[in-house]
């Protein structure tokens, strides 16, 4: 048989095991991404130099550098200058970190898609820029963004294979080191397949729902 089904019964619990680890990688990785995104995407925005160019350059710069690499330069690099953190923990750093740079380009995209009637209005009602940005702007600004944050959650995903390079086991590794244990790859890898098509079919329903509860009364259908 191709496709050994006891075999990949007795596989699956390793394999979900597993998937727990990646699943974790990317919420944690997401929940570090989405605020710390958003404060790259405002300093970016601000009108001092001294904060704007320094976000501006940390953006280029993750932005412009490969995954994999910053998960070296974390997990093997950092350690020597004193800052040395779990695989797990590294993998979500890094995650959160790199997908950060890309939320704030969607954020800034975002907020400069607020009509400039809306600035000026605030400042007419002479709002403080806390409440213009919390209470006017953002609210226009993050809606419209969603599908493209949604976007990177899915991707975030499908990059968690990548922590394995810091000794991550998350569900690939697994159905590798399954794989090379019985020299049996057609199940393992198979069903690790598998788990990443359907979450991120249902991390993309999801993103779907939120969408749709986030948007504005006047953009309804």
């Amino acid at each position: 048989m191709i496709f050994d089904w006891d075999y990949a019964w007795e596989i699956l619990p390793a394999l979900g095991s597993a998937l727990v680890i990646t699943i974790q990688a990317t919420i944690l990785g997401m929940l570090v991404a989405i605020p710390l995104g958003l404060v790259l995407a405002l300093a970016r925005r601000a009108p001092w130099a001294l904060l704007s160019w320094p976000a501006a350059v940390f953006i280029e710069f993750v932005r412009s550098t490969p995954l994999l690499v910053q998960l070296y330069f974390l997990f093997y690099l950092m350690p020597d200058l004193g800052l040395k953190f779990s695989p797990l923990v590294t993998g979500v750093i890094a995650l959160g970190i790199h997908y950060a740079a890309y939320c704030a380009e969607v954020y800034r995209a975002g907020i400069e898609g607020v009509p400039r009637g809306q600035w000026e209005a605030a400042t007419a009602l002479n709002l403080s820029p806390w409440r213009t940005a919390t209470g006017v702007i953002l609210p226009q600004a993050i809606p419209p963004v969603v599908p493209a944050l949604g976007n990177y959650l899915v991707a975030m995903f499908k990059d968690t294979p990548l922590l394995s390079a810091i000794t991550v086991v998350e569900v690939l590794q697994q159905a590798k080191i399954i794989g090379s244990a019985s020299f049996r790859y057609t199940e393992p890898i198979t069903l690790a397949g598998i788990m990443f098509l359907v979450l991120s079919l249902i991390a993309a329903a999801l993103v779907r729902f939120t969408e749709r509860r986030l948007q504005l009364p006047g953009n309804r259908a």
